[in-house]
C-alpha cells in the first residue's frame, strides 16, 4: 500500500482546497485562518505565501482572466484576485449573516461555474448552503446546511456529490450539465461515529473511474469510494484531521491532502507533530484536471 508523505510542513492552522496548476506545475492551498494561499513547486521545492484580506474557503483558477487569478469564496462573498491574492472585485456578496457564515469548500464545474457552499459556524441552526455561481448570479442549489463540503461532480457529469460533515454524511444530486441544475438530494454514504473514531467526511476529489476519495476530518485517513457508495481503499495519514484532497503532478497520480492543526488537544498535536502540513501520496488511477472558473 503506497503512503502518504510529507510534502510541505507549513503548520497552517486550517489548510484547505488544495488545487493543482497543470500550466504553471503547481500546487495551491489556501489556510482559511491565517488567512492565506500557500504556492508549492513540487520540481525546485519553492514556496510561497499570499496573505489574502479575510478568511478564504476555496478557490479556483481564472481561466483568461486578465488581471484576474482566482475566484474565491470567502467571508463576505465570491471575490476575484490577483496572483498576489489581492481583491480585484466582488462578484457577490455572502447573503447569509456574516457574523456566523463564510464561504467554505467549492470548486468549478465542467462549464466552468463556481460551486461553493456556507459554513453556518454555529452549528446550530442548518443555515449553511451550497450555491452556484455563473453569469447569471449566486444561486442557491440547497441548504439546511451545517458545513458545506466535499462538491465533486462524476465524470460522466451524471452526479453531483457534496456533504454535510457535521452530519457524517455524504449526499448526491442527479446533475444536468447543460444548465447547472440538480436533481432531489439523496444519502449516499453515512459514516457512523464512534467514541474512538469521529471521522467524518470534508473535502473531497473524484477520479478519472468516478471513484471519490473523502478526507475524514477526525478520522485520520481518506477513503476511496466506489461509484455505488462502497468504501474500498483506506489510507491512513499521519495527522489526524485531512480536510480535502486533490489530485496532482504530470500524470494526476499523486494525491495531496491538507490538514488542520487548529483548536487541536496539545496531546493529538503531540502524537501527530505534522498537523497543518500537506501530504502526497502516489496512485494507481489518475485524477481529473481540476476545471477552471470561465472556461
Amino acid at each position: 500500500m503506497s503512503k502518504f508523505e510529507c510534502l510541505s510542513n507549513t503548520s497552517t492552522q486550517l489548510g484547505e482546497c488544495p488545487r493543482w496548476d497543470e500550466v504553471e506545475k503547481k500546487l495551491y492551498w489556501v489556510d482559511i485562518l491565517a488567512p492565506a494561499i500557500h504556492v508549492f513547486s513540487p520540481d525546485t521545492g519553492q514556496q510561497q505565501t499570499l496573505q489574502v484580506a479575510e478568511h478564504i474557503g476555496c478557490f479556483s483558477l481564472v481561466n483568461d482572466g486578465d488581471d484576474a487569478k482566482f475566484i474565491a469564496g470567502m467571508r463576505s462573498g465570491i471575490w476575484l484576485l490577483g496572483a498576489d491574492g489581492k481583491q480585484l472585485r466582488k462578484l457577490a456578496d455572502n447573503p447569509e449573516d456574516q457574523a456566523h457564515s463564510r464561504f467554505n469548500d467549492g470548486r468549478c464545474d465542467s462549464q466552468g461555474r463556481f460551486w461553493a457552499g456556507t459554513l453556518d459556524e454555529p452549528k446550530a441552526g442548518g443555515k449553511a448552503h451550497l450555491y452556484r455561481f455563473d453569469a447569471s448570479g449566486l444561486k442557491s442549489m440547497d441548504g439546511g446546511l451545517l458545513t458545506s463540503n466535499g462538491a465533486a461532480f462524476s465524470p460522466d457529469q451524471r452526479w453531483m456529490y457534496h456533504s454535510d460533515t457535521p452530519k457524517f454524511t455524504i449526499y448526491r444530486h442527479a446533475y444536468d450539465e447543460a444548465t447547472g441544475t440538480l436533481g432531489e438530494r439523496e444519502d449516499w454514504v453515512r459514516f457512523t461515529p464512534t467514541e474512538s473514531d469521529r471521522g467524518r467526511p470534508d473535502g473531497a476529489a473524484v477520479d478519472s473511474q468516478g471513484y471519490y476519495w473523502s478526507a475524514l476530518y477526525e478520522g485520520g485517513r481518506v477513503v476511496r469510494i466506489s461509484p455505488e457508495g462502497k468504501i474500498v481503499e483506506t489510507y491512513p495519514l499521519p495527522a489526524r484531521c485531512p480536510t480535502m484532497c486533490a489530485f496532482g503532478g504530470d500524470d494526476l497520480r499523486t494525491l495531496y491532502v491538507t490538514t488542520a492543526r487548529a483548536g487541536r488537544p496539545e496531546t493529538e498535536l503531540q502524537q501527530y507533530p505534522q498537523s497543518g502540513s500537506v501530504f502526497a501520496m502516489q496512485v494507481a488511477i489518475p485524477g481529473l484536471p481540476e476545471r477552471r472558473f470561465g472556461q
